[in-house]
């Protein structure tokens, strides 16, 4: 096992925030991950899970043990000829995933091209981009217990997926850890074309008869144009969920605020851009200190350099209250703050 001592996170977060774990580990398989769970001297530290590190935000030093996933490998698990389940090791970087599954011509997450972080983390957060969600697509996964080293099958049920959310950010938090996740994906796939501006692109680009590799273009392009690159501008992508309100709290701003940006839901409530919300306010664009909303995308919070964790934290809240102050709208973190 190695075990390493006062280790700087910086490069293992996109925000590129400059803190310190009293102890690292890395995994590499499942087994590996099972020996560290096990071993005397690591068994009464704090511990955490760490991926990607695409969406978290350090503002402190953690004194435990930061267990990093780096479990590899894609593998078409059962070929049922039009449905295929492909399974895959939580520490495969998710568009690596995407673009595998479209050389392969699978489509269902095609709309998720270019998001960061690992696979492992995707069905933790149940990210979602363009009108789709990993819910969509889940099959199942293999999680292991973080005190008894156990291994525990969940199906989609059990994960309990909500916007931005799942049973592992609730009573599951901290107390397991993804090792493998299965995905049920089409040969012959149902395109979404109609969330964004994704048919707009398609048209951009002269395609008339997309596949999934022309919408995952577009996707991509449509990102490209809109996010900083995390390798560039340390960020997290979007910080805040779209908050969910009631029709009638809907009408009552359209009334005051007609260019309001808002999507029906399911069961009568409505979804209201966070990122318009934010803009006007005033913040798009906007730079304090080292950090600020970014000028392409008010949703996204960025560290121009040497921002710590507690200034983009401060920025954040002053933003939710702004918003919660001008709409009376209250929007809550996407990204998982330390």
């Amino acid at each position: 096992m190695n075990l390493q001592q006062d280790v700087s996170l910086k490069s293992y977060n996109t925000f590129g925030i400059d803190v310190n774990a009293a102890f690292m580990a890395e995994f590499n398989t499942r087994q590996e991950l099972i020996s560290l769970i096990k071993d005397g001297s690591c068994k009464d530290l704090p511990k955490l899970i760490l991926g990607g590190g695409s969406n978290i935000l350090f503002t402190k030093n953690f004194n435990g043990l930061v267990l990093k996933n780096n479990i590899p490998g894609i593998e078409i698990y059962d070929d049922r000829g039009e449905v295929v389940l492909v399974k895959v090791g939580a520490g495969v970087k998710w568009h690596s995933l995407v673009t595998w599954c479209i050389g392969k011509g699978l489509g269902g997450i095609e709309n998720l091209s270019l998001i960061p972080g690992n696979t492992g983390a995707a069905p933790i957060q149940n990210i979602g981009a363009y009108g789709v969600e990993i819910k969509d697509t889940f099959h199942e996964l293999e999680a292991i217990d973080i005190i008894s080293g156990n291994a525990t099958t969940y199906n989609r049920q059990q994960c309990e997926f909500g916007y931005r959310d799942s049973i592992f950010k609730k009573t599951l938090k901290g107390k397991v850890v993804i090792t493998f996740v299965t995905f049920a994906l089409s040969r012959n796939p149902v395109l979404h074309l109609s969330y964004g501006a994704i048919d707009q692109q398609l048209k951009t680009m002269g395609i008339t008869q997309p596949d999934v590799k022309a919408v995952s273009d577009a996707v991509c392009a449509i990102r490209r144009s809109k996010l900083p690159d995390p390798l560039i501008i340390g960020n997290a992508g979007s910080f805040f969920k779209n908050p969910e309100i009631s029709e009638s709290d809907i009408e009552t701003l359209r009334r005051q605020f007609p260019g309001i940006i808002s999507y029906p839901l399911t069961g009568g409530n409505v979804k209201v851009a966070a990122g318009w919300l934010i803009e006007q306010c005033g913040w798009k664009g906007k730079v304090i200190g080292n950090t600020g909303s970014h000028k392409d995308q008010a949703l996204v919070l960025v560290n121009y350099g040497n921002a710590s964790g507690n200034e983009i934290w401060d920025l954040a809240l002053t933003i939710q209250k702004s918003v919660s102050e001008k709409f009376g709208v209250n929007i809550e973190p996407e990204v998982n703050v330390m």
